[in-house]
């Protein structure tokens, strides 16, 4: 039972202190906010005002199910650079994947990060900071967010590859998945268009492809299946090797790999992934727009005493 305040209980022989919850809670720990886009789960920090700079085993931690909170990647709060300030950046949207490694893009985590900072300013519409550039994001729903996600191209140097190669057609095959298409939308990705989806063990053929030397990044691995000209079903295999209900950078690419193989001529396309469906529109300059659901988890704060700040 939850103590309503500290009182003393004898048990045999020994007196016993007992406390209450928030006693017992670390002191000095972080606050954070835990989000999901269609069940990929972020852990937000704020290190605005006290630096956040926490070591990769740390972050590793955090986003660990069974030791830390748990989610798909680590984001952090981060004054804007002064680039970024004259874009009219609110914030830097730092990124860290489950191996702690920073990550370049995530279509779901910018549509999280973004709805906490819309929240925050009472605006439907504000400007982040990424590595990748500056990225608009507007509220059009009820948690429902729209983010432009940039150019996708499909330049070798650009995705990063190892060498020249057609990156239309790559060479790189395992079992079901062949004939690729390398793009990169702020993080690198290469899209196999499969008859039958569900026949597909991502989690058995997309580790060899991702780690092929070809990919000195290594890759995003998704597999696609049109349904209709305006209608993708797609998975994808996340670096540095989690296979997530939704990615949404990955849902950009698969709706440009479709226009580059004429699979359709639509510019919006609605793409269906194992936790739900996002709407993507692709510009004339190749640049994509995502939109999609944000939810709000719960709130808490991080083991302290802090050892990770600035």
């Amino acid at each position: 039972m939850v103590q309503s305040g500290a009182k003393q209980i004898k048990r045999g022989t020994d007196i016993l202190s007992t406390r209450r919850w928030d006693e017992i809670a670390p002191v000095g720990g972080r606050p954070f906010i835990k989000m999901q886009g269609l069940e990929n789960h972020f852990v937000i920090v704020d290190g605005r005002e006290i630096g956040f700079l926490p070591d990769p085993e740390d972050s590793a931690r955090i986003c660990n199910f069974g030791t830390g909170v748990g989610a798909d990647q680590l984001l952090i709060i981060q004054p804007p650079t002064g680039q970024g300030a004259k874009a009219g950046a609110y914030a830097f949207m730092r990124i860290i994947n489950i191996d702690g490694k920073d990550a370049e893009a995530c279509g779901n985590a910018t549509r999280c990060f973004g709805w906490l900072m819309l929240e925050e300013t009472g605006q439907n519409e504000i400007i982040l900071e990424t590595v990748v550039g500056p990225l608009r994001c507007r509220r059009v729903g009820h948690k429902i967010v729209s983010v432009e996600m940039g150019r996708i191209t499909t330049e070798w140097d650009s995705i990063p590859l190892a060498r020249p190669m057609d990156t239309l057609h790559m060479g790189v095959e395992n079992g079901p998945l062949s004939d690729g298409i390398a793009l990169n939308i702020g993080n690198p990705h290469v899209v196999y268009f499969v008859d039958d989806l569900d026949a597909v063990d991502m989690a058995a053929v997309a580790p060899k492809i991702q780690n092929d030397p070809i990919f000195p990044n290594q890759v995003n691995v998704g597999a696609a299946q049109m349904v209709r000209d305006d209608y993708i079903r797609s998975t994808v295999y996340e670096r540095p090797g989690l296979l997530t209900t939704a990615c949404g950078s990955g849902a950009c690419v698969a709706v440009r790999a479709a226009q580059l193989r004429g699979l359709t001529k639509r510019n919006r396309v609605t793409v269906e992934m194992p936790a739900g469906a996002v709407d993507i529109e692709i510009h004339i300059d190749n640049s994509a727009v995502l939109t999609g659901p944000v939810e709000f988890c719960f709130s808490g704060t991080l083991p302290g005493p802090e050892r990770n700040m600035a």
